[in-house]
């Protein structure tokens, strides 16, 4: 290993442990919420307002990510991050009236989209970036596979306000290690600038051959400042829609998947339960598994990506017309896999889409947006589903993977020249 990667080390490894949270926090969420509405005496609808405060938040942080690197620097902007979740975390922890539990949700939202947005944008621009960030999305479902158990095992004997201290507690280790292993600003020091990408993000045409080129880039300074102009290129809107669709399948079927296997196939509650922990554990194995392959074999990032919606696409027309339960089980996991790898991969191609100057900020908007998609295309396949019915999750999965193909193919022909 270089002296360069040894540096660089224990900021990736704090990386990996910061989204081991990040999905520890998302993970104990939903194990919760029966306590929270029998703490507060609310129903379901109502202490959902708390989704939409932390979308609030999420978003917040996504358009503002990139402004805070630029004027106070990674570290800080990690250190930001991470104090505002410990703040929320603590806040939360004392249990507040339910006014302000619902408020204090835009903070801890805001803490960690930041944390998101600022460490992708960091390991964006390191060498072999691709599998960094996969890696980097793996650790998240990590935490999100850990996070229900972790809960339902507190909740025995403890109050739920409890699994918030411990994740309070435990973001503090994760703040001294940014103040101790990032740098003040993540500029490259391998020669790397806006006019060339880095040499482990290399791109080609959708069949994964072809050489890496970036596009024309436009000024980062030109009016409006960072952010401004970050969002008037077409590239960047159109990353920010193709990761906001993706994010809305993936949630989808997530939240979705269990009513569908139960109430569409007649499933048992227990086995449609695992199936559900298969397609998150199969996201997870995604990222970690087919971007190595497929630097191992030559494919290019773009390549991957085109593969792995391909992949998707057939996943859900496989368990659309499953005529079977456990048919139908074994296509939802094969779909979290080829799910797994595209986010990430797309956040690592954001150098060849803009200038480097104006990266951080369009990962914060990536990010943010994505969120969106996140929150709405999820209600709307529950609205169909309650107005229709529950089987037409499928057709709608198929049509949001056909929708991430046909933005992926414009969006694709902006990173290499035609």
């Amino acid at each position: 290993m270089s002296s360069t990667g040894a540096r660089r080390r224990p900021a990736v490894l704090v990386a990996y442990a910061a989204f081991i949270l990040v999905g520890l926090s998302t993970g104990v969420a939903g194990v919760l919420l029966p306590a929270q509405i029998l703490d507060y005496g609310v129903d379901k609808a109502t202490v959902g307002i708390t989704f939409f405060t932390f979308s609030a938040g999420f978003l917040l942080a996504g358009i503002t990510a990139g402004g805070l690197m630029h004027r106070l620097g990674t570290r800080t902007a990690l250190v930001v991050g991470g104090g505002a979740f410990v703040a929320a975390a603590l806040y939360t922890a004392v249990r507040p009236p339910f006014l302000a539990f619902v408020a204090v949700q835009v903070l801890a939202g805001y803490g960690i989209g930041v944390l998101e947005s600022v460490l992708n944008a960091y390991l964006s621009e390191l060498p072999g970036a691709t599998t960094l960030l996969n890696r980097l999305h793996a650790f998240f479902g990590v935490g999100a596979l850990l996070g229900p158990a972790l809960a339902a095992w507190m909740l025995r004997a403890l109050p739920w306000t409890a699994v918030w201290l411990v994740l309070a507690l435990a973001s503090l280790p994760l703040v001294a290690g940014f103040l101790l292993s990032y740098p003040a600003r993540a500029l490259p020091d391998d020669g790397r600038d806006a006019r060339g990408p880095d040499p482990g993000v290399g791109t080609g045409d959708g069949s994964g051959s072809g050489t890496a080129e970036p596009t024309t880039r436009g000024s980062s300074t030109a009016g409006g400042g960072l952010l401004g102009t970050a969002v008037r290129q077409p590239a960047v809107l159109l990353a920010a829609v193709f990761l906001a669709v993706y994010v809305g399948l993936e949630i989808s079927v997530g939240n979705w998947g269990f009513s569908l296997l139960v109430d569409g196939y007649g499933q048992q509650a227990v086995l449609a339960g695992y199936t559900v922990s298969g397609y998150w554990l199969g996201l997870t194995a995604g990222r970690f598994l087919i971007s190595p392959i497929a630097v191992r074999i030559g494919l290019t990032p773009a390549g991957m990506t085109t593969a792995c919606l391909t992949g998707v696409t057939a996943s859900a027309v496989l368990t659309w017309l499953s005529p079977a339960p456990v048919l139908a089980s074994a296509g939802l996991v094969l779909l979290g896999f080829f799910l797994g790898p595209i986010f990430p991969t797309a956040m690592a191609m954001v150098p060849l889409l803009t200038s480097a100057r104006l990266v951080p900020t369009a990962i914060g908007v990536l990010n943010g947006v994505s969120v969106v998609g996140g929150a709405v295309l999820p209600w709307l396949a529950g609205a169909i589903a309650q107005g229709v019915g529950v089987w037409t999750l499928l057709p709608f999965t198929l049509a949001l993977a056909l929708a991430q193909l046909a933005i992926w193919w414009r969006l694709a022909r902006r990173v290499v020249p035609g």
